[in-house]
């Protein structure tokens, strides 16, 4: 008889792309999430929890490849017997979900409707360092509002949302731009063939990365990257690329005359003329405010994302430098973008309904706080209750259960109480500050031994036996005192 195959154990790893968060980071994600929660009630906006699958006629053209539905995201068939099932797939951002959402609930929600939504999205594509295939997304948007007061309002929250998260005045901000000025410039430039301006646009989207020079190369014969490879470009004339240029290189020393230089690279285009008006609407409307050119500036060169967005742009660009892997200084750069766009609601109601929006980075935004060194310390773990005698479990319970009612975290050791220095490993694996020890003599004499177990520990790593003896780590008090003592080292340490 032929030896049967063990079925082979599975591995103890996580998929290519993921990542799992313990402890510290998972405190630190839900503070942020509820800080940024916090500001988004205040200014009025209403929580919305979609569901995380939708089907994949509603993400739509937003797909990146609509003839390949699994392709750029985590998709699937239903199995419906004899007939083809619909196709569903995790949604890979907030943004496509309240689309459907608003055009299914329209006649019941308010117009505008103010929404924020925050959760795990997921991207079927290549990880890399530091790239997930899941990551979360914190999003506000407004439905139904076409005045850019809108968009002002989404730029001043923005604000707002890093201060609060403690990213300090200085150290960013809030960029704007428009797509109406970019199409009056394509409108200047004479360009019919729609496949010639999503060149322009692909051109433009690589201004951060080569500068003016690369682009009006790439606008025009091609150039050589940086590996030596020749990169063709889109074959425009100088005449024809010098509105980009223009347009890309248009900041000025103010608000005033970056407007002023807008104007003149949109010549006499009616819809470049609507957006730099808009951008001078989006200025005073955030003045009026308080927010200055520190926190909220026009800026033509924020160029990503221009060919989704119908109207105003916005990124939040941290300012403060960092050091790279390479220990070379550099900004730390953008943790939010959004922007107007008018056409996704279209898709469903056959009317365009505007809708503008912000989504915070939620980890970019918790790397920049741990690269200033603000990032949430680790917060003390549990009050451990020792277990000396398996027969008095029901007295370690109600020892706990005193001490969560007075409001100390804590727990009763529920592994195998045979060996107690076992314990007492395990309560310094998990970072708790106290072990509470009881006994047989300890009960019949009316006490509790209070081990400090974060002086025990400074004094094993450096006191000499004499700083031992002067500073006890142990105590003995009263059953009865067992509350004020622990709080009391509590407070020490805290």
């Amino acid at each position: 008889m032929a030896k049967q195959k063990k079925t082979p154990r599975p591995k103890a790893q996580t998929p290519k792309g993921f990542r799992d968060y313990f402890g510290i980071e998972v405190v630190e994600r839900a503070a942020m999430l509820d800080a940024i929660a916090r500001v988004y009630h205040h200014y009025g906006f209403d929580a919305l929890d979609s569901s995380a699958v939708e089907t994949v006629e509603a993400l739509g053209k937003f797909l990146p490849d609509v003839d390949r539905p699994n392709a750029g995201v985590f998709a699937w068939q239903e199995d419906e017997g004899d007939k083809p099932g619909d196709w569903l797939a995790l949604r890979y951002d907030l943004t496509a979900p309240l689309a459907r959402v608003y055009a299914q609930h329209k006649d019941d929600l308010p117009t505008p409707y103010r929404r924020y939504a925050m959760g795990p999205v997921w991207r079927n594509e290549k990880p890399g360092p530091g790239r997930f295939r899941q990551f979360y997304q914190c999003d506000a948007d407004t439905v139904g509002a076409p005045s850019v007061a809108a968009d002002a309002e989404i730029c001043a929250m923005l604000a707002d949302c890093l201060e609060t998260v403690g990213i300090a005045r200085g150290d960013y901000v809030v960029r704007v731009n428009n797509r109406k000025v970019l199409n009056g410039v394509l409108e200047v430039m004479g360009l019919d063939d729609q496949g010639q301006r999503d060149a322009v646009l692909r051109t433009i989207d690589k201004f951060d990365k080569v500068g003016s020079d690369g682009v009006r190369q790439l606008l025009g014969k091609g150039r050589l990257d940086a590996s030596g490879a020749y990169i063709d470009g889109v074959g425009l004339s100088d005449a024809q690329a010098e509105p980009v240029i223009a347009f890309l290189t248009s900041k000025g020393a103010g608000v005033a005359e970056t407007l002023a230089n807008l104007r003149a690279a949109v010549g006499g285009s009616a819809i470049g003329a609507e957006g730099v008006d808009e951008l001078e609407e989006i200025a005073a409307l955030v003045a009026a405010q308080g927010y200055g050119t520190e926190r909220i500036d026009i800026d033509p060169s924020v160029v990503r994302g221009l060919g989704y967005y119908t109207g105003p742009v916005f990124e939040a660009e941290l300012t403060f430098d960092i050091l790279d892997e390479k220990g070379a200084k550099r900004q730390f750069g953008s943790v939010a973008g959004g922007g107007r766009y008018d056409d996704l609601v279209k898709r469903f109601t056959g009317q365009s309904v505007p809708a503008t929006g912000i989504s915070i980075g939620v980890d970019r935004l918790l790397a920049a706080l741990r690269a200033k060194g603000q990032a949430q310390v680790a917060a003390p773990g549990p009050v451990v209750v020792t277990v000396m005698d398996r027969a008095r479990m029901a007295d370690y319970q109600a020892m706990v259960a005193e001490l969560r009612q007075a409001g100390i975290r804590a727990e009763v050791y529920l592994g195998n109480p045979k060996n107690f220095g076992n314990q007492l490993k395990y309560a310094d694996k998990r970072g708790s500050p106290v072990a509470i020890i009881e006994g047989a003599d300890e009960q019949a004499a009316g006490v509790v031994q209070i081990k400090d177990l974060v002086l025990g520990a400074q004094i094993a790593a450096s006191a000499t036996l004499e700083e031992w003896k002067e500073r006890p780590s142990q105590f003995e008090v009263p059953r009865a005192d067992m509350i004020a003592k622990v709080r009391e080292i509590l407070d020490a340490h805290s």
